[in-house]
């Protein structure tokens, strides 16, 4: 399910309040990494913030390889795995200290805030998004 080619990385910092009581990153904690490389990759590639644009996250998917330790360099890799008509489908590795710690998938839809109702990627996007398929 999860493509190999991940063309775009983040370094992100563990931070305190990122430790559970193992010692180690909470696995609640994950997400929210998906979600900062989801915002840089935003930033970086299509040139908008998430905070611009009307998106929803649709779907959230995380498999656990091994724990994060709180001293740790963690990086975020994604990719785009194909594009929808509407929605916009991320695959990630995320690593500690180099090694896979999760693997996860996203999908954004992109919405009319005004109306609710799903619309089309802009064509701008597409030109910019480096699909890699699976």
């Amino acid at each position: 399910m999860l493509c190999m080619e991940y063309p775009y990385e983040v370094d992100l910092d563990v931070r305190l309040r990122d430790i559970d009581f193992m010692g180690h990153v909470n696995n609640a904690t994950y997400a929210t990494y998906l979600e900062q490389a989801r915002e840089a990759y935003f930033q970086d590639v299509l040139g908008v913030s998430l905070t611009e644009v009307g998106t929803v996250l649709a779907r959230l998917e995380i498999d656990y390889t091994r724990p994060i330790g709180a001293d740790a360099d963690v990086t975020v890799a994604l990719g785009v795995p194909e594009l929808g008509t509407s929605s916009l489908p991320l695959e990630y590795e995320i690593r500690a200290d180099g090694e896979r710690a999760a693997t996860a998938r996203t999908v954004q839809v992109l919405v009319d805030e005004s109306t609710g109702s799903s619309e089309p990627l802009p064509e701008q996007w597409r030109e910019r998004i480096d699909v890699t398929g699976t």
